[in-house]
């Protein structure tokens, strides 16, 4: 499957999601819930990365790119009209991230709508009561196939900052993009190179990065499989406390 039809194939998927949500309010309003609720326990999580000067750019790119309850409506529809463009206008290496980001992206929608339709919408910022979805839900290959996909994308762009030439040509791409339509996609690349850029010019420093992201998501994710509703309450508790 070429890269034009993967991205066409996960927008696909994610606009059947919206389609739900606006025919079904109650399941879309759940969604919103609870992605903030799930941007406020990465916070917590990695609070003392978002705190540091060496991985606090890398921390809230996550955070907002693939973490948070922004509305990434733009960015899909740039990506359904022109799948096509992308392989176009874009580096093959650049492309295929940008297929990776609307697979992510899909399964995302997938896993988030299936925790809506398990919780009431009054409870969708509750602990107990998003515990109690995450095991009626279950999915637990989909939920480590996200948690890889997401350390796959931060892996590739760390090798893409050690292309030479190619943060030149992501420059040099701008007013295409733009006038192609694909400014949302342009800046979530160029935003993805620089800080990873960053965090590699220290020795070994992306990768501990992404080292601290399996770790901690992996407990996590074990421990919301694994052990009883309270245990999982307490944690999920203790980890938005620390992020006020």
């Amino acid at each position: 499957m070429n890269t034009a039809q993967r991205i066409r194939e996960a927008v696909a998927e994610v606009e059947r999601l919206r389609e739900e949500s606006r025919s079904l309010p109650d399941i879309g309003h759940a969604v919103v819930r609870l992605k903030r609720f799930q941007a406020g326990r990465f916070a917590g999580t990695y609070a003392d990365l978002l705190d540091s000067a060496a991985y606090g750019p890398a921390a809230r790119f996550f955070l907002e790119e693939l973490y948070s309850d922004r509305d990434y409506g733009e960015r899909d529809a740039q990506f359904v009209r022109i799948a096509t463009a992308v392989e176009k206008l874009f580096p093959q290496d650049v492309a295929e991230t940008a297929a990776a980001l609307a697979h992510l992206h899909a399964l995302t929608e997938s896993l988030d709508h299936a925790m809506a339709r398990a919780i009431p919408l009054a409870d969708a910022e509750d602990a107990e009561a998003y515990v109690r979805a995450w095991k009626s839900v279950g999915r637990r290959e989909d939920r480590q196939q996200q948690l890889e996909a997401v350390l796959a994308l931060g892996t590739e762009m760390t090798r893409l900052t050690r292309l030479p030439g190619l943060r030149m040509m992501l420059r040099m791409m701008r007013g295409p993009a733009s006038a192609a339509g694909l400014g949302a996609l342009q800046r979530f690349l160029e935003a993805g190179f620089d800080t990873f850029a960053s965090i590699a010019k220290q020795r070994g420093g992306a990768e501990r990065f992404l080292a601290t992201i399996r770790e901690r998501e992996q407990l996590l994710l074990d421990l919301l499989f694994d052990q009883g509703t309270v245990a999982c309450e307490t944690e999920l508790r203790r980890i938005l406390g620390q992020a006020r």
